[in-house]
Parts: structure tokens; sequence; C-alpha cells
């Protein structure tokens, strides 16, 4: 009976001290995240959207695409600064005589220089519809001539830089529903890797690329049949992908990689009604598990991520106040972090 009594007090001490590694390893007990508090930051013009977040020379640095409506010919890209992340100004206001500016996103080139980019949808429809444009500045106030980048009708949704090189996902905003993978060296010429990446159920928006080493993830948007998102690995040279299906539809998607090797997801879910939201992302399975919905709704998402001082910051559009504006939450993660 003693010997029995011995080999259960093992088993159990062997319980308790494999489970937190369980936890790790697999994430079967997704990890907590706290909402502490998020806030409008801008809704100066009637509709404001489409954001993204950078920290750069110690300050946060938000951008997004403002004008009449959701679709407008006037869409400029706003540029907004902040030393605190409480108080915000504008720095600058990019605007197109050609066409509507979409859907900033930002990064910091090698030379450490800000590149700020989108796309232009031309009014002149009768050669192409669409423009990837990209502008560089070293103070987020003074911005140098716009730069055509990829192909015509080619939206290179957001560019990541690794060990020198930009990558870039575009999609087609022609007659073929496909996405391209493009690489550049100074973030102005870009050049096609892969000419045809993924081309089921009409793909468009990509997150950033996430690199674990030399590993890249990227999280995929999709608006066909089907249309639930796909999950993307691949090793260098990067022209042969994996893809796992999410289970879920997730629109303007962004990723992030926590120092622990964790995955984190943002953005726009359908389940309950249109909202924006975290969900942790398990890199095996490529399944997502929605962990924390923000104060969201209606015409809503395209989230910028940034993890600074132990918090993550996150720029999203949303409105569920009535009109759209612009947020920014502040999130506590779990104590892994």
């Amino acid at each position: 009976m003693n010997r029995l009594k011995t080999l259960v007090g093992w088993m159990i001490l062997g319980l308790i001290v494999l489970a937190p590694n369980a936890r790790g390893a697999g994430q079967e007990t997704p990890p907590t995240l706290k909402l502490l508090d998020a806030r409008k930051i801008w809704d100066q013009a009637p509709h404001n959207a489409f954001t993204d977040l950078i920290r750069f020379h110690d300050r946060w640095f938000c951008v997004f695409r403002e004008g009449q409506g959701h679709v407008s010919p006037d869409g400029a890209l706003r540029v907004l600064s902040s030393p605190d992340g409480e108080k915000w100004e504008s720095a600058a206001l990019l605007t197109s005589p050609d066409s509507d500016l979409r859907d900033a996103k930002i990064t910091v080139t090698p030379d450490g220089q800000l590149m700020l980019y989108g796309a232009g949808a031309l009014h002149d429809k009768s050669q192409y519809s669409h423009r990837s444009l990209a502008w560089f500045s070293k103070d987020g106030h003074t911005w140098s001539e716009r730069h055509e980048i990829g192909d015509p009708n080619f939206w290179l949704w957001r560019v990541t830089w690794h060990k020198g090189t930009a990558y870039s996902i575009g999609y087609g905003c022609g007659k073929d529903s496909l996405i391209r993978l493009y690489t550049s060296t100074d973030g102005k010429k870009f050049d096609t890797l892969v000419e045809r990446l993924f081309d089921v159920g009409s793909p468009n928006e990509t997150s950033s690329f996430v690199f674990d080493g030399d590993t890249a993830y990227c999280l995929l948007r999709r608006d066909g049949e089907p249309n639930t998102a796909q999950f993307g690995v691949s090793k260098p040279p990067y022209t042969k992908w994996e893809w796992k299906d999410t289970g879920a539809y997730v629109g303007g998607p962004q990723m992030l990689r926590l120092p622990d090797g964790r995955l984190l997801a943002a953005g726009r879910l359908l389940n309950g009604g249109p909202h924006t939201s975290l969900c942790w992302l398990d890199p095996r399975t490529g399944k997502l598990t929605e962990a924390l919905k923000f104060p969201s709704g209606g015409d809503t998402s395209y989230p910028g991520l940034v993890l600074h001082d132990g918090l993550l910051r996150v720029s999203y559009y949303s409105s569920h106040e009535g009109k759209t504006a612009i947020y920014l939450a502040r999130v506590q993660l779990d104590p892994a972090q």
C-alpha cells in the first residue's frame, strides 16, 4: 500500500510540473488579456478609418484615411503624432489630385526613415483602377514625393522588413483574383518573387509578415467562397508556402509575435455582428481563438499593433458610437508576458 501511495504521489507531482509547459506549448488554456482602456483619439473628418500604429524616435505615430465617406474621391492619409499616447496632434496630411488615397500603413526602413504607404483608387480608370504608393520621412512631418510601387492594379497591403529586405503581398484589383509576393531593398522598387501566391476564395488583405527566426508567418483575408482566413507559413527563400485554414473570417488582419513566441492576431470578426477583436493564433494548426473584443461595431477594424513597455497598444476604427472614428486601446497581457 505504501508503494502504491508513493507511486500516486509521484504521478501527481509530475502533472503539476508538466501543466505550465503544456499550456505554453499547446495553448490548451488560452492566456488572458485585460483591456485597460479604449478611447477616441480622432474624429474630425466625416469618415475616419483604416489605421496603423508605430513608435518612432520615442513618439507614437498613428496613420489612417479620412474623407467624406468609406469610399469617396477626396480620400487623404492623415498622420497623427503623440509623445505619450494620450495627447495627439496632426503631423501631416497627404492628398492626391488624381485618386482616393486609401488604407494608410506605416513602417520603419533599415536606414531609419518612416515609410508611409497605401493605394490610390484612381479617378480615371481608363488604364487601370489602383496604384500602390509610398512616401518617406525622417520626422513624420515632412514627407517625400510619392513613389509608385509594385504593379498597376496590385494593391501592396503591408510591408515588412527582415534582414534588410522588404516583403509585401499585393492583391489583384483587376480581373484576376490572386495575391502576389514582392520584395524590395529600398522600399521604392519592388520586384515579383512569387507571381501567383494564392488564388482560392478571393484572397486580398494580409497581415504584416511575422518572423520566427527566418520562418515567415502571414494571415490572409478572403471574401469569396470559402471566406475563412488563411494562415501562411514559409521558409527562405519564401517561394513555397503552406496554407492552413483558420476557421474564421478576418477582415483587416494584423498579427504580432510576442517575445515568448505566442502569436496574437487582430481584425474584424463577424460572429455576433461585426466587431474588432484580438485572437490567439496556434501556429501548429492555424486555428484562431477569440480573446478580447474591443468596444466596436458596424464599420470597424483595420488595427495596428505595437508592444511597448509591457503593454500592447492597438489602434482601430469603429462606428459603434455613431460616427466612424479612430480609437486607441491599451491591453495588459497575462503574467507570461
